[in-house]
């Protein structure tokens, strides 16, 4: 789904959110895949979406004026997030259906999302560059969203938000140095660690369309955010949520280095 603007972006910078795990639906055609207990209850936890994220990211889009996409497919299905080679794009419930009904996947929720993202990159992108060309700045910035479960494996993760990057890239290091910072300053209690609980450089879309575009003209960042802070309405939630917006209007705000 796209989400037009709703009130100007940063001026220096384009920005564009997604969110490939924003929903739990399953197709019709898909449907007799989910039947029973166990499958309902996979589609209804953490496996069926990254819970709250879909919120967060439509609050966000509309705190920051910026385009978004979001897929509603439920990753159960296809995640959207990972690469065609990646053992898990299908899951247990989907792996094991005829190729013909895999390619049929692929062609209609996988490859349409992304394909539409990465023309709103190339777009953005380009008409950026021609603006901060002289400058260090990227020209477009793009936030993936997603939230993670409080406790992996019985390990109980001391992360409320995290920033995923390449640190390979001065421009994606910087600006999730400032946007700490920045939210460190507003939330002192906030625990925000970069590159936790995953690496920025892992498989998954940002470091997809890093292979297609330079660190000049895009920045890619995962924004993690623990479920117990995001998966359930409250005032807490919606006040993260002005955090994470305010916080990083701020840290884009200053050119990042090339």
């Amino acid at each position: 789904m796209h989400r037009g603007p709703v009130s100007p972006a940063p001026p220096a910078r384009a920005l564009i959110l997604t969110c490939e795990h924003a929903g739990a639906q399953v197709p019709a055609r898909y449907r007799a895949c989910f039947i029973g207990a166990r499958a309902q209850a996979d589609l209804a936890s953490h496996r069926g979406c990254d819970l709250g994220a879909g919120w967060l990211a439509e609050r966000l889009a509309q705190r920051l004026g910026a385009p978004l996409f979001r897929a509603r497919v439920t990753r159960l299905v296809v995640d959207l997030n990972r690469s065609l080679h990646h053992r898990r794009l299908l899951s247990e419930y989907t792996a094991g259906l005829p190729a013909d009904e895999r390619a049929h996947i692929l062609a209609h929720y996988y490859h349409p999302y992304r394909e539409r993202v990465g023309a709103a990159v190339a777009a953005g992108a380009g008409a950026a560059t021609e603006v901060t060309e002289a400058g260090s700045a990227p020209g477009l910035v793009h936030l993936s969203i997603h939230s993670f479960t409080p406790a992996l494996e019985g390990a109980v993760r001391a992360v409320d938000v995290g920033l995923l990057y390449d640190p390979a890239r001065a421009s994606e290091r910087e600006l999730c140095r400032r946007w700490q910072a920045a939210l460190q300053t507003a939330a002192p209690g906030l625990r925000v660690r970069r590159n936790q609980p995953y690496r920025g450089v892992a498989d998954g879309f940002t470091t997809a369309l890093r292979k297609r575009f330079s660190a000049d003209r895009y920045a890619g960042v995962e924004l993690e955010v623990n479920q117990a802070l995001v998966a359930a309405p409250s005032p807490r939630r919606r006040a993260l949520a002005e955090t994470l917006s305010a916080s990083l209007l701020s840290a884009l705000s200053v050119p990042a280095p090339g």
